[in-house]
């Protein structure tokens, strides 16, 4: 089969289109004829070596995938030959880029069926992510008011969407490229950060403050002040200490994403309702990989890109 693969950690060059064995399930484990493999930046961190996620080399990336079981492991009663799933896969094992993968069958649920199977690859890190954030870490409920640092992204998205659907008021942050989206998500508030500083837009308390954007230390400890006592601030962003005020009892937390297939049922549900939208910006031949890969190093990437391998 074709994959994409690196013997190596380093730029987007080391990424390599070659012909791969093709996987077989061990037991409690599906294998996927992939339809689409979600690009994520952390692929660029594992590939480039900056990430402390241990890998066996040659590693093909590729931690969201949706696509058609054709093969289960020993144990495997909950998942059938011929289902349409989508999921989220450990990130040390070998991914999604490729034209198979295998998984965890624990780690995959049914694919939404109101979207293109390989679309549907766009929504499991990064929906879970947002729902993570916004109420595991952030305990959001109807009636609060939230400020979102970094809507215009794939997390933030998907994080508006949300909270607004929860009930909650919603201040977010985007630039003029990103505004239409994010104001369909269902944003209350915009605050084009190209123009303004989120700190001088704030008018009134929050309840939560999620960060999901690069950020100065400096410039995050002083949004908290506008955090309400006994609020929380929640960032995606570990490489700046996620400030909380221990005084006026206001946690900090840092999210780090977890599979959780019950929740991602639950994201997949809110798709087929019509109450969660996926975007997909780019979708691209596996082949293609590398350049998402050059471009992504280069910032050149804006919104989610669905990585389409060839037919099996």
């Amino acid at each position: 089969m074709k994959a994409i693969r690196f013997h190596q950690t380093g730029s987007s060059e080391v990424l390599r289109y070659e012909d791969v064995n093709q996987p077989t399930p061990g037991s409690g484990e599906v294998r996927i004829r992939v339809a689409g493999s979600a690009f994520n930046p952390a692929d660029g961190g594992i590939r480039g070596g900056f990430l402390p996620i241990p890998i066996t080399l040659p590693h093909t990336p590729g931690y969201d995938v949706s696509g058609t079981i054709d093969a289960v492991g020993e144990g495997v009663s909950a998942r059938t030959v011929g289902e349409h799933v989508v999921g989220f896969l450990p990130m040390t094992a070998d991914g999604s880029a490729a034209q198979y993968v295998v998984a965890p069958a624990d780690a995959v649920v049914a694919a939404p069926t109101s979207i293109p199977l390989a679309d549907a690859a766009a929504l499991p890190s990064v929906a879970l992510t947002a729902s993570q954030a916004l109420f595991e870490a952030g305990q959001l409920t109807a009636g609060q008011r939230i400020v979102i640092n970094g809507a215009g992204g794939p997390v933030g998205g998907y994080a508006v969407q949300l909270a607004k659907r929860a009930g909650a008021y919603v201040i977010a942050t985007a630039s003029p490229r990103s505004r239409d989206a994010v104001a369909a998500a269902g944003a209350d508030e915009i605050v084009d950060h190209t123009a303004t500083t989120l700190l001088d837009s704030l008018t009134e308390p929050v309840d939560v403050l999620l960060n999901l954007a690069p950020i100065t230390a400096d410039g995050f400890a002083a949004l908290v002040p506008w955090v309400r006592d006994g609020g929380v601030v929640v960032s995606t962003t570990p490489m700046v200490t996620t400030p909380g005020d221990g005084a006026r009892n206001v946690r900090a937390v840092t999210i780090y994403v977890h599979p959780n297939a019950e929740v991602l049922a639950g994201l997949v549900g809110l798709v087929d309702s019509g109450d969660l939208h996926v975007t997909v910006a780019q979708r691209v031949a596996l082949s293609e990989l590398p350049t998402i890969h050059e471009q992504a190093d280069a910032g050149a990437i804006h919104g989610k890109v669905v990585v389409v391998p060839p037919a099996a």
